[in-house]
């Protein structure tokens, strides 16, 4: 599939201010909750998570334009929530403690996929 330019943008531009709010997020929330848990990293994945269940939910009522969508899924949220950053601090964690990365595994799956259904589950709700 093809992508036009105006597409690349939405999602390139998404990106940048996606990144923008997950420097800034995961900055704030390890300055303010010092933890040797990777907090920061957790947060942006749950409430991205939250975030693309309630803008899927919403797609499904709704017709919106395919750049919206590309600049908020793909852009935004792409570069809000953090995988290889969530991969690597769960590898680190391995070598200081196994309880540690464990819990940073079970929170960032199980808590990502239950946002993301809160998230969808909630708008369906209202657009009934």
């Amino acid at each position: 599939m093809f992508l036009s330019w105006q597409t690349i943008l939405a999602i390139g531009f998404g990106g940048f201010l996606g990144a923008i709010a997950r420097a800034y997020a995961v900055h704030f929330t390890n300055k303010h909750i010092p933890l040797e848990f990777p907090l920061g990293i957790l947060l942006v994945n749950l409430i991205g998570s939250f975030i693309i269940g309630v803008l899927f939910a919403y797609f499904s009522h709704y017709t919106v334009s395919m750049n919206l969508k590309a600049f908020l899924t793909t852009g935004f949220l792409g570069a809000l929530t953090t995988y290889s950053t969530f991969a690597i601090e769960t590898y680190l964690l391995f070598g200081t403690s196994i309880y540690l990365a464990i819990l940073n595994i079970s929170l960032n799956l199980i808590g990502t996929i239950l946002f993301a259904g809160s998230g969808y589950k909630l708008v369906q709700f209202f657009l009934k």
